[in-house]
């Protein structure tokens, strides 16, 4: 599903307006009508209930005011606040026929009063302020009435954004109204999905309002939400006719000392994903707790540091395991030690398997990225915030304030596949496009489940026949679902990796 830009939705809007000739003020109705549609499946009959309807002065305030016509003729108590009496066009029509209508209108007042005890009485508010419109911080009157409406209101449903929202990248300019519910336009916004906007949305209801899909379907959008449909048709077929073999051999570099539970978790996780076999190549004295730890995964000892990491000396030891693999993941646990680093940098160009880098890879790649650019396979990078402010030179605050700029900024300086990690974790391709996915919660914010999402996207990588973004969508999406799934039984907090982990057959299977 694409998510949209305020720019691309007002070109959607004219083109419908001018090469199609439906006009603007039918998409307004249908707009309104959508919105009270959603209000009426969601909580029921509206007659006798009192509704609170703030509406500014654009054609976000025109919607508002559609909304109150059809509510009040459904016998609701509407009452209007405009923020401006000076509507013009659509907006302005809808406006003088609300008032023909006897629809209660008046002007939001200087002190707040009338709108705190209005707020605070109405069974619903419903935020038309701003829509898409808005691209500076706000200021009073409405910030006021956005925090008056957040701390007296019952329910609340923003109509298209929520008002304070930006509708390009979810930042709250300021403030910004915290709806129950909000019904957008068209095509969802890409603010509604992307934090912390999303948290603001509520319930997100998408209403057709008579865009042509033509035109949707010719849009030049590049941002998208992830989706089940999405993703279905990726899963490696599993045919009756079929063994280990058919299912790809992963490989995976990992470890050191203290940190064998990453690498446990990432073949853990493979496994439960599909992968057929599942190798870890991890220091020598290492080895004996992982026979330990692994029962159907098997192990590697290579030559290691005096810190007990993979050394220079496992080179050749590596190049020959690539031999008969089909995917390989480099990072969980495995050190920035500066001879683990030498092994790393040499090895990257000399792979002829996709990739997945992960972790103390990145860390190392931070310091010199030559090695990266040099790689001649598929490659998908799975950094934090953290990480990937360090592969952009850059604090990981500044990457939180442009998600998908600095996802695409990575994909497009390294030819790859970046999966940001987080809150709706991003998928970005060198081309500028990138998906936002919605599954997961914040359960998931605990140690060990990135090393999880490495070995489902590299088991999916492995498994063959997909490619390699195709393999970090749906690794995401499952890795998400898996959260979900886990802590409906376990709830948030105490939600441990390895519980993703069981759920991931679980949530495959759902997919």
């Amino acid at each position: 599903m694409k998510l949209a830009t305020a720019a691309e939705m007002r070109e959607l809007d004219r083109r419908t307006i001018e090469e199609f000739g439906i006009p603007g003020i039918v998409l307004m109705e249908n707009a309104g009508r959508a919105v009270v549609s959603a209000i009426v499946h969601e909580w029921g009959a509206v007659e006798g209930k009192r509704c609170a309807i703030f509406c500014g002065k654009g054609n976000n305030g025109g919607d508002g005011l559609v909304i109150a016509r059809r509510l009040h003729n459904m016998g609701a108590s509407v009452s209007v606040r405009l923020f401006s009496g000076d509507m013009k066009g659509d907006a302005g029509t809808n406006l003088n026929a609300a008032r023909r209508m006897g629809i209660n209108i008046v002007s939001v007042s200087p002190d707040l009063s009338e709108e705190i005890s209005e707020a605070a009485h109405a069974d619903m508010v419903i935020d038309a302020i701003f829509g898409t419109g808005l691209s500076s911080d706000v200021g009073e009157p409405y910030a006021g009435v956005i925090n008056m409406i957040n701390s007296r209101a019952r329910k609340v449903v923003a109509v298209d954004v929520p008002s304070g929202v930006n509708s390009d990248d979810g930042r709250v300019m300021g403030a910004a109204v915290h709806a129950d519910m909000t019904v957008t336009f068209g095509l969802p916004k890409r603010g509604l999905y992307l934090y912390p906007g999303a948290q603001a949305a509520g319930r997100i209801k998408t209403a057709e309002i008579g865009i042509p899909e033509s035109a949707i379907g010719e849009a030049a959008i590049g941002a998208n939400l992830l989706t089940a449909a999405r993703v279905r048709g990726l899963l490696p077929a599993r045919e009756p006719n079929s063994h280990k073999g058919t299912y790809g051999h992963l490989l995976i570099i990992a470890s050191s000392v203290g940190k064998t539970g990453a690498a446990t978790l990432a073949a853990h996780a493979a496994l439960r994903s599909g992968a057929g076999l599942v190798t870890l190549a991890v220091p020598e004295s290492l080895n004996d707790i992982f026979e330990e730890k692994l029962t159907e995964e098997m192990t590697v000892p290579l030559p290691e540091t005096d810190e007990r990491s993979l050394s220079y000396a496992a080179l050749d030891g590596l190049l020959a395991l690539l031999e008969g693999k089909t995917a390989v993941a480099i990072g969980p646990g495995i050190s920035r030690n500066a001879d683990t680093a030498r092994l790393v940098r040499e090895l990257l160009p000399k792979l002829n398997i996709p990739a997945v880098l992960d972790a103390d890879a990145l860390n190392i790649l931070s310091e010199d990225e030559t090695p990266l650019d040099s790689m001649r396979v598929p490659v998908i990078l799975t950094p934090h915030p953290g990480e990937a402010g360090r592969l952009l030179g850059v604090p990981a605050v500044e990457v939180q304030m442009d998600r998908p700029g600095s996802a695409i900024t990575l994909a497009r300086a390294h030819r790859c596949t970046v999966v940001l990690k987080g809150a709706r974790t991003l998928v970005a391709s060198p081309d500028g496009s990138f998906y936002v996915n919605p599954t997961g919660n914040p359960g998931m914010a605990t140690a060990g489940t990135g090393d999880v999402l490495t070995g489902v996207i590299s088991s999916f990588l492995a498994q063959g026949g997909i490619q390699a973004r195709d393999a970090a969508l749906l690794g995401v999406y499952a890795h998400g679902l898996a959260g979900d799934k886990a802590s409906g039984v376990k709830g948030y907090a105490g939600l441990i990796a390895g519980d993703l982990v069981e759920a991931l057959p679980q949530a495959i299977n759902e997919i």
